[in-house]
């Protein structure tokens, strides 16, 4: 019998599709994206810290985020991604995948 879960667990080539379009309208700092993504699935994903990171610094290797040291809210020292121009097009790309993703899925289960 499966074990029932409270959230859903981050289906694999979503995490970065949700940090690229948490920074659509700006700059957030790791803990902003996570809460960002939390806002915008209405709490069906939730990033842990031990997800986010590796990924945040796995897209600003790959050109698609840069980012900056300045400090929080409280006063704290943090890093600050932002989308780079290369970020918007991958976003893009990763939308539109998405979308056929989702008909093929849909197509799928009605068939």
């Amino acid at each position: 019998m499966p074990m029932p879960r409270n959230r859903e667990s981050l289906l694999q080539g979503t995490l970065d599709l949700l940090i690229l379009k948490a920074l659509v309208s700006g700059e957030l700092h790791g803990l902003g994206v996570s809460r960002r993504i939390d806002r915008m699935t209405g709490g069906t994903f939730v990033v842990q810290p031990g997800s986010l990171f590796p990924a945040l610094h796995r897209l600003e290797e790959a050109g698609w985020l840069a980012s900056s040291w300045g400090p929080s809210e409280n006063n704290r020292r943090a890093k600050y991604y932002r989308l780079t121009k290369a970020g918007t097009r991958q976003l893009g790309e990763e939308v539109a995948l998405w979308n056929r993703i989702t008909v093929a899925m849909a197509r799928a289960l009605e068939a």
